[in-house]
């Protein structure tokens, strides 16, 4: 793969004027929201400034740094990163806490055959590693402080909108030219391309990691548009159809089978379903997303079924789906011999040939992934914290039966719910996921605190205002 051009660190380290300006001219929820996804949108992939100790600056740090420095420096804010809840901030502890675990049960050195070695973790390592989940957060603990309001969920939900729709004119060069803007623009391509070839024509990558990123990014433009549809006065209604049809003809053309599923399933909920029950279904897929390694592991889930319906959609797909269930049952055996911080960094996590070196193992999944760095509370911490929102919407949606709770809510609930159940084939898991999960987590602390001073206004009517008689 080449390497990046100047245009590429160019545009890393433009993005903090960009930034600036953005918290100038925004109001504090779209400059949030537009620092972080437009980051995620036109930044180059791979390219970063690498530093010791201190995590790599690249297209996810820049964008998160920012937003927290120009939200203390422009608008004056402390940022609180603890939610109220006590699930919510043991949840943290553990996801910022457990790679120094990590780091102290990986000090070994794995031998391999003549004299090679996969090196042992570092104690400055941790250093770099808590920092880096700090970075990854700091979107959702400013969402959960500035996209809290109804108002600003909708602006999450525009927001989407309209980069579905600026993506969808470099996507359909690409769908028809094939994957090269990367190349004409940063001077590299990011990925393996013949992964871009699917069914006589090309996925589009853009400037993202992967064409399945593309294909995510059109399914949640999709869904906002459905929302923003099914909200709109009938006279507004003709030319929002005409938005999401066209934002289903960009799906349609990032060629990846999973998220055309996900919308032939969610489109219609996000249509039709009442809005508690869309967050008693977003918070069921996310309580079956946390437990399937469990239920994976206790061999409850049908692989032979899913791999055999797979079939019958597509042989190259379900052969892909094959290769990875067989990783995924390899990695979670080398998993288990450590199973509560996992492996850590330097590749540890995957299986070697003794011989070369090389890796035999892929990890695809975001699941994966975190047991096998991170272990079990890694795990339980990460996506604990992206289900814990969505367990409270609907604990509020199942206590507050009279209070009518945001469509703009209920719909980002389901995307956040969707984006889980896709981190368990694919590692899409990004800083606009946190920050999704963080405004929907601020949105639920305040239907709580709002029902807590209800019960209590109810009680104090039911104290008697007359004063007491006093006897003699």
């Amino acid at each position: 793969m080449a390497e990046p051009n100047i245009i590429a660190y160019l545009m890393l380290l433009l993005w903090p004027v960009v930034a600036w300006q953005l918290y100038i001219r925004l109001d504090p929820a779209r400059a949030l929201i537009w620092t972080v996804l437009g980051g995620y949108l036109v930044l180059p992939p791979v390219a970063s400034f690498n530093f010791p100790i201190i995590p790599d600056f690249d297209k996810y740090t820049i964008p998160n740094l920012m937003a927290v420095l120009l939200s203390v420096l422009v608008l004056k804010d402390r940022i609180s990163v603890l939610p109220s809840g006590t699930v919510g901030r043991v949840l943290i502890g553990m996801f910022l806490l457990t790679p120094l675990a990590t780091v102290v049960t990986n000090t070994d050195v794995i031998h391999l055959h003549h004299g090679k070695v996969i090196a042992a973790m570092r104690i400055y390592d941790s250093l770099a590693a808590v920092t880096n989940q700090f970075i990854y957060l700091l979107p959702f603990f400013l969402a959960r402080r500035y996209l809290a309001t109804p108002e600003a969920l909708r602006a999450v939900v525009v927001a989407l909108v309209a980069a579905g729709l600026a993506y969808s004119l470099p996507m359909l060069i690409e769908a028809r030219l094939s994957p090269q803007l990367n190349i004409w623009i940063y001077g590299f391509f990011q990925h393996d391309f013949s992964q871009m070839v699917r069914a006589g024509g090309y996925r589009p990558i853009v400037f993202l990691q992967h064409g399945l990123w593309v294909a995510f990014l059109a399914l949640m433009a999709l869904a906002a548009a459905v929302m923003i549809l099914r909200d709109a006065p009938p006279q507004d209604r003709p030319r929002h159809l005409l938005v999401v049809l066209w934002l289903a003809f960009a799906l349609m053309i990032c060629r990846s089978l999973g998220p055309v599923l996900y919308a032939i399933c969610l489109v219609p909920i996000l249509l039709v379903m009442p809005r508690r029950l869309q967050l008693l279904t977003a918070a069921f897929l996310a309580c079956i997303v946390v437990v399937y390694p469990m239920l994976r592991g206790a061999g409850l889930i049908p692989i032979d079924q899913i791999l055999k319906f797979a079939n019958t959609l597509s042989a190259d797909r379900a052969y892909s789906l094959n290769f990875r269930i067989t990783n995924e049952e390899i990695l979670l055996a080398h998993a288990a011999e450590r199973p509560w911080f996992g492996w850590g960094g330097y590749g540890r996590n995957m299986i070697h040939d003794l011989d070369t070196g090389q890796p035999l193992t892929i990890a695809d999944g975001q699941w994966i992934l975190r047991i096998g760095n991170y272990g079990w509370l890694g795990y339980i911490a990460e996506f604990g914290l992206l289900a814990l929102p969505l367990l409270l919407m609907a604990r509020e949606a199942i206590l507050q039966r009279g209070i009518a709770i945001s469509i703009w809510a209920c719909g980002l609930a389901l995307i956040l719910a969707f984006n889980m159940v896709d981190m368990l084939p694919n590692a899409t898991l990004i800083p606009f996921t946190w920050l999704i999960a963080g405004a929907l987590l601020g949105y639920a602390e305040a239907l709580a605190v709002d029902r807590r001073a209800r019960r209590h206004e109810r009680w104090l009517a039911t104290l008697d205002p007359r004063p007491q008689r006093t006897v003699i």
